[in-house]
This record gives structure tokens, sequence and C-alpha cells, in this order.
């Protein structure tokens, strides 16, 4: 299995095939998600400073904060697993 990479904005990138969930940051039980990996030191914050946008879940329990829509991530990644079956076509 290859490693595919997907791009979460500002030259960030991550592991597509890690990639569990990609959610919105409003609701109650995303931020208890967030403070919990900032606790156990699994949060990484890829906003450069800026509002987080998307959440992204990893295989591995890591939480990385991202300042792109959690559709441009999806979008993103759908992009790649176009390329990714045409090639192999």
């Amino acid at each position: 299995m290859e490693t595919r990479l997907v791009n979460i904005g500002f030259g960030n990138i991550v592991s597509a095939n890690r990639i569990v969930a990609i959610v919105s940051p409003e609701s109650a039980p995303i931020k208890r998600i967030i403070a919990e990996a900032r606790q156990q030191g699994q949060l990484i914050d890829a906003t450069y400073g800026r509002r987080t946008r998307a959440v992204i879940i990893t295989d591995s329990e890591h939480v990385i904060l991202a300042a792109v829509q959690p559709e441009t991530v999806a979008n993103r990644l759908a992009a790649k697993e176009q390329a990714v079956e045409a090639t192999n076509a």
C-alpha cells in the first residue's frame, strides 16, 4: 500500500491513509476531543494562528487542527484518489 498525502493548508501535509474523520470544530463533543488531545499531547495545531475550521482525527488518535474547511480537505482527498485511480487504470 502506497502512502498518499493530502495538503491541509499552509504547506502542511497529512497522510491520507491515516485519516479517520474530518469534522467541523463547533460542536461540544469535538471541543472535548480537542481539549483531551491537548492534555495528552496528541494535538497538532496546523492553523498558523488562524481560526480552526477543520478537525482531522487520525487512526493513531492524534487530532490535527486545520484552517481550511472540512469540505476543502475532503475535496483534496477525493481528487488525490481519482488521480491514483487514473494512473492505475
